[in-house]
């Protein structure tokens, strides 16, 4: 366990000693503040009741978030560690390949984390200033942030695999950006009506990350989507094992 949380440490360090880091700290908080600036505008004038975490997930700039920053945040995860020559001396101490792939995936998640932490601020103002409890239930609230968590956890696992694959950081970042895509695209298109009455309907239901997003951020928690998530990011992390033990004996 001391070994683990050494390369935790080692790893979530490598966020805030680089440049890279607060770019992409700077960048996400720039999308956030775009996407509560949409959100309020939707608020005034309306006589929704509707919590404002239901709110801020339909904008544009919510997505672009989970789209686009876990491949920025997982690019160097191993590719810089290839190119620098430090994987070399990584996989010569006596640590095994799981271990260090879970360190990478857990760093970057709290990473991750880390960057919502404007979202929380945005919603607590607004709730402050409007003295409405309807506009953040505790409920909605906390399974809304479960499924930021849980997609999370998928991208970031899909970035990790990714990085494991090359040693250069932008064809990790455009290969990440491309599988997360996938997701994404899959998650229209079981909006459409096609989707929704064919026979690839119950699997386009199954992967479409905006309907999961919609029952969490209205505060219901369906284990389907919770074992989806999960179980889709143990695979990639499965994968991205199996990569570094591959380059391991190269």
């Amino acid at each position: 366990m001391q070994v683990f949380l050494t390369l935790v440490r080692r790893e979530l360090g490598s966020y805030f000693f680089s440049f890279s880091g607060y770019v992409v700290l700077t960048v996400v908080a720039l999308m956030l503040g775009l996407s509560f600036s949409q959100m309020t505008a939707a608020m005034n004038g309306s006589s929704s009741d509707e919590p404002l975490t239901e709110l801020f997930y339909r904008t544009m700039f919510f997505w672009l978030v989970i789209l686009v920053a876990s491949p920025a945040i997982t690019m160097r995860s191993f590719a810089l560690e290839r190119s620098t020559g430090t994987f070399e001396t990584l996989m010569t101490t006596p640590v095994r390949d799981a271990q260090v792939v879970l360190a990478k995936f857990t760093g970057a998640m709290i990473f991750y984390l880390i960057l919502w932490a404007p979202l929380v601020v945005c919603l607590v103002l607004v709730r402050y200033f409007t003295q409405e409890p309807s506009l953040l239930p505790a409920m909605a609230t906390t399974t809304a942030f479960l499924g930021i968590f849980l997609v999370g956890c998928l991208y970031i696992s899909i970035g990790i695999f990714a990085s494991a694959m090359t040693r250069n950081q932008i064809i990790a970042a455009m290969a990440a950006f491309a599988m997360g895509s996938v997701f994404f695209v899959a998650s229209f298109f079981a909006l459409t009506a096609p989707a929704r009455s064919g026979r690839w309907a119950r699997f386009f239901d199954h992967v479409s990350m905006i309907e999961h997003m919609q029952d969490f951020v209205r505060g219901t928690v369906d284990t389907r989507h919770v074992v989806f998530y999960i179980s889709t990011a143990v695979w990639f992390l499965f994968m991205a094992v199996k990569a570094v033990e591959s380059r391991r004996w190269k």
